[in-house]
């Protein structure tokens, strides 16, 4: 896949955590970070939305870095075995954990991690809201990618 030209504070990120980058800002196609065990994407509605992208975007720069690190380390290592780092919820929901963040995803056949929705931890337990909207959005992504609909409809993303 060619990469794209990268904007000033994405190729600091890069040079600051050497990933392979995709400026999402110019052509997004779901991809967050394609390692060699697995992609990672971001979910998107029928409406081109992506809460976990926004919530990523609207991150400090040491924010960004912090996640990206996570998404590079389970893309080609394959696993995080570090539970304070990225862990199991439960109900097929998987969370990554860059303090102070949560970013809630689910895995998919083809070595694809479906990143769904993204919080800041203000308390101990996973909060049930967080977790039903991931949910939500793994029921929608299954349903859209039987019909055949999920990326057919991702031309056009508004952010």
């Amino acid at each position: 896949m060619p990469r794209l030209k990268l904007g000033s504070v994405q190729e600091q990120l890069l040079d600051a955590v050497q990933l392979n980058w995709y400026d999402l800002m110019e052509k997004f196609e779901h991809i967050a970070y394609e390692g060699k065990e697995f992609c990672i994407e971001w979910y998107c509605t029928e409406r081109g939305k992506s809460q976990a992208y926004q919530y990523y975007q609207s991150s400090t720069q040491a924010g960004k870095i912090k996640m990206l690190k996570l998404f590079k380390l389970l893309g080609d290592m394959g696993s995080i075995k570090d539970n304070t780092k990225f862990r199991y919820e439960g109900n097929g929901i998987y969370a990554f954990k860059p303090q102070p963040d949560r970013f809630l995803c689910f895995f998919f056949k083809g070595k694809k991690i479906i990143v769904t929705n993204a919080f800041r931890k203000k308390q101990q337990k996973l909060p049930k809201l967080e977790k039903m909207k991931a949910q939500i959005c793994q029921k929608d992504f299954f349903q859209r990618i039987e019909q055949d609909e999920y990326y057919e409809q991702q031309t056009q993303v508004n952010f």
